[in-house]
């Protein structure tokens, strides 16, 4: 029987910095697929082993997987839990790489449908992290433990201001009746800070596109030009699809056809909607704009990957580039009307 005054103690508890962790766990995962194939039909798809054994890279990958674990078993750190994510996902990249192996009966590791599969599981891995991060509030337990967490800098001797002050918003949202709270305020407060390191070349980009982007908002046409662009990427969308449903040779269209026209066309709705409503609030439109990729690149490329395979990468980078220029110009307009409000 639980002691009265105890409270029930939390199984899981969540890392805050774990998104950050997955970016480096899929770009790796992705890169490792890449140089694979890549490296494959260079060489002519060479074997390790002999006539009785074949040493398939999936091991490799399991191997590199198994390597990961140990690091992050073994070492503490921020940078161990980043070279974990970076050597887990190499591994896993290596691994998922034959996934057409293990669907087949015979084995074929070039099946068609195996690059929509790693799509679709790299898909579910982002979007079930995500929402177990954003699916419900971080707890005082949660923003607490991650203030310890991070005052492992200060071990270290490399707390800087800037972490300093997301400590400090951790321990605002704990519970102020845990004593813990207030000695780690205390050890906070009579730490000695390093200097901020200099801004990387992110952040330096990210200040000066910040700015240029402010030039360019400001200028007549911009409306028109996000227009145009967003009605061009509507039209070459439709037309490519149309393209793939007019070269099939049946004449009849398949699951795959309907889903891309589909998917397509609720895509298009929003970019339509975007429009409809970009002089009223350029946030709404950019965000409708937002969700209009994003259905491009959840649903509508799973078909394409299943149909054209690697072939269908370039078409994902550009949805990849054009959601990372949503992203900052909502940021960008999120802050503006922020900073209206408090005038």
């Amino acid at each position: 029987m639980q002691p009265i005054g105890m409270k029930k103690r939390k199984f899981f508890i969540r890392n805050m910095q774990a998104v950050n962790h997955l970016e480096i766990f899929l770009v790796s995962a992705v890169a490792s697929i890449l140089v694979i194939r890549g490296f494959l039909e260079l060489t002519g798809y060479p074997e390790l082993g002999d006539d009785d054994l074949h040493i398939a890279h999936m091991l490799w990958g399991g191997l590199f997987m198994l390597v990961s674990v140990i690091i992050l078993l073994t070492f503490l750190g921020k940078a161990t839990e980043r070279l974990s994510a970076l050597v887990g996902g190499i591994g896993f990249g290596t691994f998922i790489d034959e996934v057409g192996k293990f669907v087949t009966q015979d084995n074929n590791y070039f099946y068609e449908p195996s690059v929509a599969i790693m799509y679709v599981i790299f898909i579910l891995i982002f979007l079930i992290v995500r929402g177990i991060q954003s699916g419900w509030r971080y707890s005082q337990e949660e923003y607490l433990m991650n203030a310890i967490r991070d005052l492992e800098e200060i071990a270290l001797h490399d707390l800087d201001t800037e972490e300093k002050g997301r400590i400090q918003k951790y321990l605002s949202e704990s519970d102020p009746d845990n004593p813990l709270v207030a000695e780690l305020r205390d050890v906070l407060d009579h730490t000695d800070l390093v200097p901020v390191p200099p801004r990387g070349w992110f952040r330096r980009l990210k200040s000066s596109l910040r700015s240029l982007y402010r030039e360019i908002t400001s200028l007549r046409r911009f409306q028109w030009v996000v227009i145009i662009c967003f009605l061009g990427q509507m039209v070459a969308s439709f037309l490519y699809v149309i393209k793939l449903v007019v070269s099939e040779q049946s004449g009849e269209l398949s699951f795959v056809d309907w889903a891309q026209l589909a998917s397509s066309l609720v895509s298009a709705l929003f970019i339509l909607g975007g429009i409809a409503c970009i002089r009223k609030s350029r946030l709404i439109a950019f965000q409708m704009f937002e969700r209009s990729i994003l259905i491009s690149i959840f649903v509508t490329r799973v078909f394409v990957f299943y149909e054209e395979q690697f072939g269908a990468i370039v078409g994902l980078i550009f949805d990849l580039l054009i959601l990372l220029a949503l992203r900052f110009m909502i940021e960008y307009e999120e802050r503006m009307l922020i900073e209206n409000e408090n005038l």
